[in-house]
């Protein structure tokens, strides 16, 4: 009951989102990089925070951390949905909600010093490439639901590490955002706000998680979207373009846009792919070396993401970067 009255509620507070948006003309309008081809409103997303503010209310007392740090980068990702920022606000913004969800782990008196700086780089980079890789319809709505589901079956069945109604809230927000935008239409686009929110939302479960265990595979369990967007990074600095500039050369893109394949159908693929690997995931720990896992993963995921390559030889295909 508690979580279909959520649903209730978040299902409203977007519905009055969209009549904001509508008003003040928070829209994205497609151009030649884009995956969409009509006028639709941006910052769907908004739903992650809502429902992070409705599970701050109610447990206030051990979630302050974590929710101030929410706000921020929401906050400034809503801003840059509606008017650029520059790309070192962000970044400052990002560091700084890190530190707050680094501080209330106890990071930083649990982590020698070289570990916290790789902790914060790979934080960063996650944050960033999740957004990176929300550009069609379903994928981060559904890809969301994947790696929350398996931090919830190993909450549940493998390592209590947090309050399970935690994770729940973040998959309730996914459900409703979905409903929305898993269209052939979609109603709306997550937006910054929504790509960055429920990536940091992540990140803090998949580092509680790390904590807890003592063990690194968790990363894991973000795989697909981390093999696709080091090597889209990696392709395009080989090209000598703009990382931060807008492109299609992700894998989904080259699919969706090149080849026509229904978005829905692309992110289905990529949620469901997510899925498998986190079962590898989970049945391998303590049974294979983390050391070891890492490459069983990687490898595969790097083979099915050369597709790329062999498609756009294939047909010689003029992508646009």
């Amino acid at each position: 009951m508690q979580y279909t009255i959520l649903a209730l509620i978040l299902m409203i507070l977007m519905l009055l989102y969209f009549k904001v948006a509508d008003h003040f003309n928070i829209i994205d309008k497609p151009n030649q990089r884009s995956s969409h081809t009509e006028i639709t409103l941006r910052g769907g997303g908004i739903i992650f925070w809502f429902s992070s503010l409705l599970y701050f209310v109610q447990h206030i007392e051990n979630n302050y951390f974590f929710f101030t740090g929410i706000t921020l980068v929401s906050l400034v990702s809503f801003w840059d949905d509606i008017q650029s920022l520059s790309n070192k606000i962000r970044i400052a913004i990002h560091f700084l909600a890190i530190t707050l969800i680094f501080y209330d782990l106890g990071l930083f008196l649990s982590v020698e010093i070289w570990g916290v700086v790789v902790a914060y780089i790979l934080a960063i980079g996650l944050i960033n490439a999740y957004n990176f890789m929300d550009g069609i319809n379903g994928i981060t709505g559904l890809y969301t639901l994947a790696v929350l589901g398996a931090l919830l079956y190993v909450n549940t069945k493998v390592q209590l590490f947090i309050d399970g109604s935690f994770i729940k809230y973040g998959m309730i927000a996914s459900l409703v955002f979905l409903f929305f935008n898993y269209r052939k239409k979609a109603k709306c686009f997550a937006g910054d706000v929504g790509s960055i929110a429920i990536a940091f939302w992540i990140i803090y479960l998949i580092l509680k998680l790390i904590l807890s265990t003592s063990s690194l595979i968790w990363l894991l369990f973000l795989a697909v979207y981390g093999v696709d967007a080091v090597c889209t990074i990696l392709h395009r600095l080989y090209l000598k373009q703009n990382i931060f500039e807008a492109h299609r050369l992700h894998l989904y893109q080259i699919l969706s846009n090149e080849y026509k394949i229904q978005h829905r159908l692309v992110s289905l693929y990529y949620a469901l792919v997510q899925v498998g690997v986190s079962i590898v995931v989970i049945f391998l720990y303590h049974k294979v070396n983390d050391f070891i896992l890492f490459p069983i993963v990687i490898i595969p995921l790097l083979l099915i993401y050369s597709i790329k390559f062999y498609l756009i030889n294939k047909n010689n295909l003029r992508v646009t970067v």
